[in-house]
């Protein structure tokens, strides 16, 4: 006999998205006490703890965390379900990932344009490493997202939407670099392992038998680009990225073997398309869907 429904799994993914009953409360519009009762009448009906006390938040146990996984999924099912009778129009929720780069430099012209053309539905974007972004579509809590070469995918369908061209970034004070034995022990500036532009960058140091002095992690590209004009390191960044930020004179820019500089972005996806992410689709350069694969 099934014992969940959607409005307790709705409740339930806020306080785990929120990290605690008041703001979850807030965002639903409903009383503190309510949300309480009803996360602990789902745990009573599950015979498990979902959450437990951390400080001041409240975070997920291990059973917690596999619920989640399947809430998503369901509260996903339950959107395309009521986009598709409703006419098959793109409404609702939109949950979408994208990487920092993309998300910088490519997303924001598309975005406009799909929020003219479909004003019903509500993209919730949110940035990650491809690793990270794959994950989340294949746990349902992402239905799509732009992640980077060289991936690996099994099971998701994909659409290479963009042509990036990544540059290797210095101090402008660097000397000329046409080979990794050129950086000598440089430190890396790079986003958290996970990235596919910095496993490219990693492999052509391997390949030289090169070993970094050390990586530094960042969450964003301003910061990268700041610290490598300040003569931190090197990184390697998107074009795109450089244009959109406006700092492609702030450091020294180096071109980079042909096999590691040329580089597309793919649209993932698991199962059939809803309507808001065939219309999303629409707008970005068609080409035949296939099977992810490495690049």
């Amino acid at each position: 006999m099934r014992t969940l429904d959607l409005d307790s799994l709705e409740i339930f993914r806020s306080v785990a998205r929120e990290g605690g009953v008041i703001r979850a409360a807030q965002r639903l519009n409903r009383v503190q006490s309510n949300v309480t009762t009803r996360i602990k009448q789902l745990e009573e009906r599950l015979g498990v703890a979902l959450f437990r006390r951390q400080g001041r938040s409240l975070v997920l146990s291990a059973e917690g965390q596999s619920l989640l996984v399947h809430a998503e999924r369901l509260l996903r099912l339950a959107d395309e379900a009521e986009s598709e009778l409703r006419a098959g129009a793109a409404r609702g929720p939109f949950r979408l990932g994208s990487l920092e780069s993309t998300a910088g430099s490519r997303l924001p012209a598309v975005l406009s344009r799909y929020h003219r053309l479909h004003p019903a539905v509500v993209i919730e974007l949110s940035t990650g490493t491809t690793g990270a972004l794959l994950q989340k579509v294949l746990d349902y809590r992402l239905e799509a997202a732009f992640v980077s070469e060289p991936f690996t995918a099994p099971g998701l369908q994909s659409q290479a939407v963009f042509e990036e061209e990544l540059v290797l970034v210095t101090a402008r004070s660097h000397p000329p670099v046409t080979r990794a034995s050129d950086l000598g022990r440089s430190t890396l500036l790079a986003f958290a392992q996970g990235c596919s532009y910095r496993k490219r960058l990693e492999d052509w140091f391997g390949a030289a038998n090169v070993l970094p002095e050390r990586v530094l992690e960042f969450a964003s590209y301003p910061a990268i680009i700041a610290c490598v004009a300040a003569g931190t390191g090197c990184a390697i960044v998107p074009v795109s990225v450089l244009q959109a930020l406006r700092a492609g004179s702030d450091v020294g820019q180096h071109t980079l073997p042909e096999r590691v500089r040329r580089n597309r972005t793919h649209l993932v996806w698991q199962g059939e398309a809803s309507p808001a992410l065939q219309a999303l689709r629409a707008l970005l350069v068609p080409r035949a869907p296939k099977r992810a694969a490495p690049a």
